[in-house]
């Protein structure tokens, strides 16, 4: 395929960043989309110009860092998937790909394509763990028998990335899919109880700190999330959040 790549290119984060064109010849459809990448820079250092800055690690869907905001949508035009899980198959010969950062006031444009998203980790830090001793004193899995339901849920929640696709997506900038998940998956389990009304208290303060907008139901952020959190842990922790404010007042 022969493509057509608008990419923002910005130097910093107090810098005026722009979108460039650039050509790119000869794509398999069975490359994923950072494979594309690859020969893109490659192509841009081979000319002697400074390639393109995009974020990765695992390239295996894992560690959520490739965020690319492709055709207006997080992670591209594929449901359910990662940016290095999407493959050009998706698009077609001749067609026009605009890739920019995530967009938000919480996560500055560090270069081109990547962003600074540590607002994530000090909200973690803020509350995501459980203080439970396990230092000689491990228990069989077994031990604490726990509701099926519950598990499956706490689960489905623990397989946030952390990628932050939900933000991107959000037309307010709303973190509260990410910190959901990491409150409930905690919510679920007898471990996360010891300081569950702390916990809660604690991430959604840190959240609205680092300057991430409010959740108004809109769902876009569960529709793009790569590992379809639901929006039921939204709920939950907002039904965390009050419980836990009635308790400490």
């Amino acid at each position: 395929m022969n493509l057509t790549l608008k990419i923002w290119r910005q130097k910093g984060s107090n810098v005026k960043g722009k979108l460039v064109a650039y050509n790119v010849a000869d794509i398999s459809e069975h490359m994923s989309f950072l494979e594309m990448m690859d020969v893109l820079n490659e192509q841009l250092v081979n000319s002697g110009e400074e390639p393109v800055a995009f974020d990765h690690d695992c390239r295996e869907g894992i560690c959520g860092s490739c965020s690319m905001y492709i055709n207006g949508r997080a992670h591209g035009p594929d449901g359910g998937i990662t940016t290095c899980q999407l493959h050009m198959r998706t698009f077609k010969d001749g067609d026009t790909i605009i890739v920019e950062p995530w967009r938000a006031k919480a996560f500055p444009v560090v270069k081109d394509l990547v962003v600074d998203r540590s607002a994530f980790d000090r909200i973690q830090q803020a509350g995501g763990y459980i203080s439970v001793n396990t230092s000689g004193n491990t228990q069989d899995a077994n031990a604490i028998p726990i509701p099926k339901l519950n598990a499956d849920l706490a689960m489905d929640a623990a397989t946030c990335i952390g990628c932050g696709a939900c933000v991107a997506a959000c037309k307010n900038a709303s973190a509260s899919l990410f910190v959901a998940a990491k409150v409930s998956q905690y919510a679920l389990l007898p471990q996360g109880q010891v300081e569950a009304n702390d916990r809660v208290i604690n991430m959604v303060d840190q959240m609205d700190a680092e300057g991430f907008g409010s959740c108004t139901n809109t769902g876009a952020c569960s529709a793009e999330c790569p590992k379809d959190i639901s929006l039921e842990n939204i709920a939950r922790m907002n039904r965390e959040y009050m419980r836990a404010k009635a308790v400490t007042k």
